[in-house]
């Protein structure tokens, strides 16, 4: 029999991060600090909404780029946030998550062979995806010294003949990094000089907490270079609503709505109509969660430099990288040895690429009780392998 299988996906990884999931799942009084999910119900109001459209029998397929109503949300939520305007009939469409959107830009951009820089550590997705499109990932490591934040020197030197699409990700995960107008405005000069596109995960946009988040598509000459991905899932506490949009060059967007229209039809028209009251009215309810991850945030830094473990401070999304390169062990042997002995699953920063290796990603996208167990646990961990 003939392998039914494609070569490309079986050389696909499976994501690491699931790997630790599926474990402590079956861990009876485990804590997991691994899932980037908000431990936030989706307010009510929005929860309403959608509650609301059942009742009405609003079960019916959208347009395949989105409820109009919707992306004319999206269009003043954008213009408001990031002094950027797009045309909601457009340049705007509604996705099946943020990541749906990562998919159905790198396979409207990429012909075979085009390179695709990805900074590292990154989102498990963006390789896979470049894959599966027929790219070919140019991976940039970035450093622990830079904040991990990209420099334009490292982009010059990642950029071949080939490149065509660069993949920004900032606030970041797993890292938390940011990038400020001023590292944008370098990058953006490379990405003009050397006539690229840029991919621009924003999905934490809404969680900045040292200043306000500034897309690349905002600065001169960027917007018609931009994908914008953005979603409901972080900000809003949406993440089973899956719904996300895409924002950018008409030219683009057509053909990622043609290749939406044959995968998927169109986003979940209940999800639609609850975004539509998230964006009219979820303001203070984003206000209220971000200011509560502030303080996990601040804690965990409190935490980490009361036990000597390194860890710069991230500026944005809900995730801490600590490094524990002290100990000698790879990041995974840390994270099962910690798992096994005092039940708490953290994520090896090796699934987020090679150069995680020697951090960790800790999620404070749970509650600060369950933080406190767990922290205190890694204290006592940490304490227990420095006196060997």
């Amino acid at each position: 029999m003939r392998n039914p299988l494609s070569d490309k996906i079986t050389e696909v990884k499976p994501s690491g991060i699931r790997k630790f999931f599926d474990i402590v799942s079956e861990m009876k009084d485990a804590i997991s600090l691994g899932v980037g999910e908000p431990d936030f119900d989706t307010p009510w109001h929005i929860r309403e909404e959608g509650i609301y459209a059942l009742e009405k029998g609003r079960t019916f397929y959208t347009s395949n780029a989105g409820l109009k109503e919707l992306r004319e949300e999206i269009s003043k939520y954008i213009e408001k946030k990031q002094k950027v305007t797009y045309d909601p009939m457009k340049e705007i469409m509604v996705t099946v998550g943020g990541s749906e959107a990562i998919d159905m830009a790198l396979r409207c951009m990429l012909n075979p062979g085009d390179e695709v820089i990805i900074p590292e550590p990154c989102y498990v997705s963006y390789v896979p995806c470049t894959k599966m499109a027929d790219g070919v990932p140019v991976i940039i490591n970035l450093k622990n010294e830079n904040r991990f934040r990209l420099t334009a020197e490292e982009l010059l030197d990642a950029i071949t003949e080939k490149t065509k699409v660069l993949i920004l990700a900032f606030p970041n995960n797993p890292t938390g990094a940011i990038m400020e107008k001023e590292d944008l405005e370098k990058i953006a000069k490379v990405v003009i000089e050397k006539d690229l596109y840029v991919l621009s995960d924003e999905i934490y946009s809404e969680l900045t907490f040292t200043g306000e988040h500034v897309s690349i598509a905002s600065l001169p000459g960027m917007r018609e270079r931009t994908i914008m991905i953005n979603g409901f899932s972080k900000a809003f506490a949406m993440t089973g609503w899956r719904l996300g949009y895409a924002c950018g060059p008409e030219l683009i967007l057509k053909q990622m709505v043609k290749l939406h229209q044959f995968a998927i039809m169109c986003a979940p028209t209940t999800s639609q109509y609850a975004a539509v009251e998230a964006l009219r009215n979820g303001a203070e309810d984003v206000d209220m969660m971000r200011e509560a991850y502030n303080q996990r945030r601040r804690y965990l830094l409190h935490a980490f430099e009361e036990m000597g473990l390194p860890c710069f401070e991230p500026g944005g999304a809900f995730y801490v990288f600590p490094c524990i390169k002290e100990f000698g062990m790879t990041s995974e042997e840390f994270a099962l040895k910690f798992l096994e002995q005092q039940r708490v699953a953290v994520v090896p920063g090796t699934a987020f690429g090679d150069c995680g290796e020697g951090f960790l990603r800790i999620s404070y996208a749970y509650s600060l009780e369950d933080l406190k167990v767990a922290i205190g646990r890694l204290a006592d961990f940490v304490n227990s392998l420095r006196k060997q």
